[in-house]
């Protein structure tokens, strides 16, 4: 079995110990840096390419999850699992849209976390199987109803022309695309505007993007 990177990133040095404690006592897992904080942790992995990063869901700065999501979009192949405190961390589902494997609570057995290290650095999950299914279905439906809510008062056709917009298309070509009159796509973008109070086109793209428009448009 090939040695298992990790970087292990927590803002408090107690703990960071204490996990290089658990994981020192595997031989086919190594420690090969660690961080206190997410923008070092983020720097320290694209240094290292570690295989796993075992990371606190909550640190000052850039947290946990934007430090996941950075590391995961720039290394595709490294497996980032959280650390936090709570089972009913408020941050749980960001972390998985961020690109997490999964999370454990920091007073995690050693046998558990090692177990778990070795698991995701398998490309399996952190969760028991048996769960996990239902466990990210659940997760999965929760940001889909809450991303949907943001277009509840939109048509369907008015969420097409959205998406268009938030790709930067003019009024012309998105007739063109949708098989409409220009003057029509100019009623639905002012339909769009007072529906969702905003000003202009510029604030209706980066609000279609703020709620994932585009995963939106992929379930219908």
């Amino acid at each position: 079995m090939a040695q298992i990177r990790v970087l292990v990133a927590d803002d408090h040095e107690v703990v960071r110990m204490g996990v290089k404690a658990m994981l020192h006592q595997n031989t086919n897992i190594a420690v090969v840096a660690e961080a206190s904080n997410g923008e070092q942790a983020v720097k320290e992995a694209l240094r290292a390419r570690p295989d796993v990063v075992v990371m606190d869901i909550r640190m000052p700065g850039m947290n946990g999850v934007d430090a996941c999501r950075q590391i995961t979009e720039q290394l595709p192949n490294t497996r980032v699992v959280m650390l936090t405190s709570f089972a009913e961390d408020d941050l749980l589902f960001a972390a998985i849209r961020a690109g997490a494997s999964g999370y454990v609570l920091k007073r995690i057995g050693n046998d558990d976390l090692v177990k778990t290290v070795v698991a995701v650095a398998s490309g399996e999950s952190t969760l028991d199987p048996a769960m996990i299914a239902t466990v990210f279905r659940e997760v999965a439906q929760h940001e889909r109803s809450k991303e949907a809510s943001a277009f509840n008062g939109l048509s369907a056709q008015e969420v097409r022309v959205l998406s268009l917009i938030s790709d930067g298309l003019t009024n012309r070509e998105i007739a063109g695309k949708l098989f409409l009159g220009e003057g029509t796509v100019r009623n639905y973008v002012s339909s769009i505007l007072g529906k969702l109070s905003l000003a202009n086109r510029a604030e209706a793209a980066a609000y279609a993007v703020q709620h994932h428009i585009k995963d939106f448009i992929g379930d219908e």
